[in-house]
């Protein structure tokens, strides 16, 4: 763990004079294996957010919701999630295949937790987990480099009021999200979605709704 820490975080230490405790939390705090703790807090949560860099260097964050279970831990140095439909940009997982540098931030609003996770991405062809979740197109999967929970002193406490319909489950047709009827995009749409174009003013009206 010796290089947790670059030039950057060390001119800041020594300006703000917290090297000593820094070093301190790298060897209380700082682990390279998932306890049992820590998988079951992370398969308790039902979203995460999660930040890719480009190759450029460029960062992106996104946020990744589910139900619970959304990621599975499948080792004590390994993780799943799904990747499901979405406006087909593939930003996130398009990033994980030119720089499989990632973070992954998990958060318990409801008992003010969070935890942080760092590793490398990287995706199996036919993934033998890609049936876990109905729906998936692809499974994502990353090897911890180092991982900590982090001070909840700043965590707001929220109640989930309910989880989000377009959620996929099994025995369960998921609805299509109203974007997908809108004239702008009707010509674009992918093949397995092109009988999704429909009426613009219906479209406009969900969104309106939402």
């Amino acid at each position: 763990m010796n290089d947790f820490f670059h030039e950057g975080s060390r001119q800041l230490q020594d300006r703000f004079e917290t090297r000593p405790m820094a070093d301190r939390l790298v060897e209380a705090i700082i682990s390279d294996k998932i306890s049992p703790e820590d998988k079951a807090f992370i398969e308790e949560q039902n979203m995460f957010f999660l930040a890719t860099v480009d190759k450029e260097g460029r960062p992106n964050c996104s946020y990744k919701g589910g139900g619970v279970g959304l990621v599975k831990v499948v080792d004590e140095v390994t993780l799943a999630f799904p990747l499901y439909d979405g406006n087909g940009m593939y930003l996130s997982a398009g990033n994980m295949l030119v720089n499989p540098h990632v973070s992954l931030l998990f958060m318990d609003f409801q008992r003010q937790a969070r935890v942080r996770l760092n590793g490398s991405a990287f995706v199996l062809d036919d993934d033998p987990l890609l049936s876990h979740w109905p729906e998936a197109e692809m499974v994502l999967r990353v090897k911890l480099r180092e991982m900590f929970p982090n001070c909840p002193r700043y965590i707001h406490k929220m109640v989930l009021v309910e989880e989000s319909a377009f959620v996929p489950k099994p025995h369960c047709e998921t609805p299509v999200p109203a974007w997908k009827r809108l004239e702008a995009v009707a010509d674009v749409l992918p093949p397995r979605d092109a009988h999704l174009a429909g009426n613009e003013q219906d479209a406009a009206a969900a969104l309106n709704r939402k």
